[in-house]
């Protein structure tokens, strides 16, 4: 496969197909469809990765649940209004460029490089243990004016250096896309399990 992706947003995951795809939107007449990509991680976690491609695609024919395939594409945003909630939600996914098939004995993998703007202040924090971690939003410029909104985290060391950066900070960031399950409570007292998308930051520079 050849990359051509953008230089400041680039993905790469490997990983199983899980689902079939599925309508998802609409766009100037092209028909767009969502997948989920299993992705075993080195700490034998899973990450589910949504991921959107083009019915157009010459790659649409490589999703059948269990193909192993690697991705390339880049790392995108948009905002859905939930009705229950009242107000926007930030939705993540990769948009596929290109697929390709891997062979079943090809470890699974997620790299993802982004060069954008810290466009919040960065929440510093610690965990009971005394892990130090660092919330980045970073704001991704993409073609036709539109801008991608990625959250980052950062640990350790670099979560101690994020947290002196300001708002509109120029920020190279290389790390993996993860997934992890939490509890939405709402003011009615019920409460629905969601999933939060993030980069898990493991290299970070700033200009």
């Amino acid at each position: 496969m050849t990359n051509n992706v953008v230089c400041n947003n680039q993905v790469t995951v490997k990983g199983t197909v899980a689902t079939e795809p599925v309508f998802s939107h609409e766009i100037y007449g092209k028909k767009f469809y969502m997948f989920q990509l299993k992705i075993q991680r080195p700490s034998e976690m899973t990450d589910l990765l949504p991921i959107i491609i083009s019915k157009n695609s010459p790659f649409f024919s490589a999703i059948n649940i269990g193909n192993k395939v690697c991705v390339i594409g880049q790392y995108r945003s948009y905002n859905k209004y939930v009705e229950i909630e009242k107000k926007a939600k930030l939705i993540l996914t990769v948009y596929a460029r290109e697929i390709g098939f891997l062979s079943e004995d090809e470890q699974d993998d997620s790299q993802v490089i982004l060069e954008g703007f810290i466009c919040k202040n960065v929440i510093y924090r610690q965990t009971p243990l005394g892990r130090k971690i660092a919330d980045i939003m970073l704001a991704v410029n993409r073609n036709y004016g539109q801008t991608d909104y990625i959250p980052c985290i950062a640990w350790g060391k670099d979560a101690c250096w994020a947290a002196t950066l300001n708002v509109g900070t120029k920020l190279k960031v290389n790390g993996r896309i993860q997934s992890r399950e939490y509890n939405k409570k709402f003011s009615d007292g019920t409460q629905e399990t969601r999933v939060a998308y993030e980069v898990s930051i493991n290299h970070l520079e700033w200009s």
